[in-house]
């Protein structure tokens, strides 16, 4: 899952950077609104958390943008706002959701998955190939019976290929999703993490290499 932070509090942003990658999601952060909506054109997020009051472009003009274009990312308004008329005001701009500060970081997450959900075609809440099952929502994979110790990432790469169901997704897709901004392109990261979940997925292999296209489960 890709998400974007637009938040001018450093901290603030830094800390929830923090604590949403150790739910397993790829996060950006933009500290004004000049900076978000520049990233928004350039990824396709999952989700954007936005504060309304943003210095540069303001958080509103950020949301209406965001809705004309057209674009599947979801908009949770993140602000101190939290009146009725302000609540009102952030939806009837676009957004989907809207918290108020301060608020609970589980409710964060929780709100987050919910939209993520509704920026891309329903999947089932568990995903399985042969004898692999995975459960998203509680971050376990198990193969045979057996439960695999995955990274955040490794996990997050066997859920884009399991969702794809068969389909071919690309080294480029594979970094959108899972990484995050800092990622380099060039560099062979996602051809490292593909080997070593290969090797913690063990015998007979699930997952297909296509030389120049990019990967996808099945058997050979």
């Amino acid at each position: 899952m890709r998400v974007l932070i637009a938040e001018d509090d450093e901290e603030l942003a830094g800390t929830l950077a923090v604590g949403l990658r150790r739910e397993n999601m790829a996060v950006d952060v933009a500290l004004d609104g000049t900076s978000a909506a520049e990233k928004v054109t350039l990824t396709p997020y999952d989700v954007l958390v936005l504060d309304r009051d943003l210095p540069g472009v303001h958080g509103d003009e950020v949301c209406r943008e965001m809705v004309a274009s057209g674009a599947p990312t979801r908009i949770l308004m993140l602000t101190a706002a939290g009146t009725l008329g302000e609540r009102v005001a952030g939806l009837t701009l676009g957004a989907d959701d809207y918290l108020a500060k301060p608020f609970a970081f589980a409710e964060l997450v929780a709100r987050i998955r919910a939209l993520a959900r509704r920026s891309r075609p329903p999947t089932p809440p568990r995903l399985a190939f042969g004898d692999l099952l995975m459960d998203p929502a509680r971050q376990v994979a198990e193969r045979a019976g057996r439960q695999l110790q995955l990274t955040r990432k490794e996990f997050g790469m066997l859920e884009v290929l399991l969702t794809a169901d068969g389909a071919v997704v690309t080294t480029e897709e594979l970094l959108d999703r899972i990484w995050d901004e800092n990622a380099d392109p060039f560099t062979n990261t996602v051809r490292t993490t593909m080997m070593r979940l290969r090797r913690k997925l063990g015998q007979p292999p699930l997952i297909i290499t296509l030389p120049g296209r990019g990967y996808r489960v099945g058997t050979p």
